[in-house]
């Protein structure tokens, strides 16, 4: 096991940077996960770091060794991909034992590393079985063992869930969470899915455009988000972004006046007639009598019922804008609006988070 650290690295191609500027250090045993949306650079930065691409410019260590110029088959990382590469022409177990022998490892070493692998995955009764004859799932846990058999410093995770089917692939996600319980090495996991990364990392490297946007333990990214970005690409429903003007201690929106926090005046003295934009999460949206002071009334135009919850959809009407404002909801199942009915909306200015309009920069 090994840290992995990052200091300045860029991969430029022809078209420009795939990947800019990227530093980061994940400490020996963590699990990281790499997060944005598809062509932010999460797989390039994992294929940097298995020595699949070259870095540019900038400084990669694994452990203590500076490993830019050694080749990837001598940086004692295992790598599983989004396609499960398993041998078709292999059992199981000899796909599991195909890196230990290619290092030429003891057979009782081979052995022994093999049924630990098997019983640990549940796999352990497809030893004699070859790719074909398993299902999705069992194929990733096959992909997944082969790497955990070799004992790397590092495991490289590629959206290795992404061709799973829900429930397998939430049941997967907490089997793999305990393995790395068990194993302790340190892992670096690439996904789209906001959800996979809340669950599962230790910390979160949000990404956009080949740059860092936010590093940070799940709860406070999506607690405090750097950005506009982070705020709308973590949480689902996501963050709600609101347009305001800011006029004597209210932010306006049109007729509706929202309380601008005392903290927030306080510290960075906005002027008369500043744009902001307004987030809140859609759980902090609150449903209250017509008669409360500053509400806005949203028409509701979607109703999702989830069981345990009901996801509103609501347009903020009247308002003077071209495309009115729409907030998400999350409301109880006692809860039951329907298409068409009007919601007196209000939200406590201490949950707000606060934006630049312009550079769409965390202010408050």
């Amino acid at each position: 096991m090994a840290r992995v650290a990052l200091e300045r690295i860029t991969r430029r191609f022809n078209a420009g940077a795939a990947i800019d500027d990227i530093t980061f250090e994940v400490p020996d045993g963590e699990f990281w996960v790499l997060v944005g949306p598809s062509g932010c650079g999460k797989s390039t930065i994992l294929r940097t770091i298995a020595g699949l691409e070259p870095a540019t410019d900038g400084r990669l260590y694994i452990g203590d060794r500076l490993v830019n110029d050694i080749p990837a088959r001598e940086r004692d990382v295992a790598m599983v991909f989004q396609n499960y590469a398993l041998y078709p022409h292999m059992t199981v177990a000899a796909n599991l034992a195909f890196g230990l022998k290619m290092r030429k490892a003891d057979p009782s070493t081979v052995r022994d590393r093999i049924e630990g692998v098997a019983q640990a995955l549940n796999i352990a009764h497809l030893l004699d079985r070859k790719p074909r004859q398993l299902s999705g799932g069992q194929q990733q846990r096959v992909a997944l063992g082969r790497a955990i058999a070799r004992q790397p410093q590092v495991f490289l995770l590629d959206e290795p869930l992404s061709n799973l089917d829900a429930q397998l692939r939430d049941d997967t996600r907490a089997e793999l969470k305990q393995l790395h319980q068990t194993v302790g090495i340190t892992t670096l996991y690439v996904t789209h899915d906001q959800v996979e990364a809340m669950t599962l990392a230790d910390k979160i490297v949000v990404l956009n455009q080949g740059r860092i946007q936010q590093i940070g333990d799940p709860q406070e990214i999506y607690a405090n988000p750097t950005n506009q970005m982070v705020a709308s690409f973590m949480g689902s429903p996501p963050m709600n972004l609101i347009y305001a003007t800011y006029q004597d201690g209210y932010f306006h929106l049109d007729s509706y006046k929202i309380p601008c926090p005392k903290a927030f005046q306080a510290t960075l003295s906005p002027t008369q007639g500043q744009r902001f934009t307004l987030g809140v999460r859609p759980e902090q949206v609150q449903v209250v009598p017509e008669s409360s002071p500053h509400i806005l009334v949203g028409v509701v135009t979607l109703v999702e019922p989830l069981g345990r919850e009901i996801l509103v959809r609501a347009m903020v009407t009247p308002t003077a804008n071209t495309t009115p404002p729409i907030l998400n909801l999350t409301l109880s199942p006692q809860q039951r609006p329907r298409v068409g009915d009007r919601l007196s909306l209000q939200f406590h200015p201490s949950d707000l988070c606060i934006f630049d309009a312009i550079t769409g920069q965390r202010c408050l």
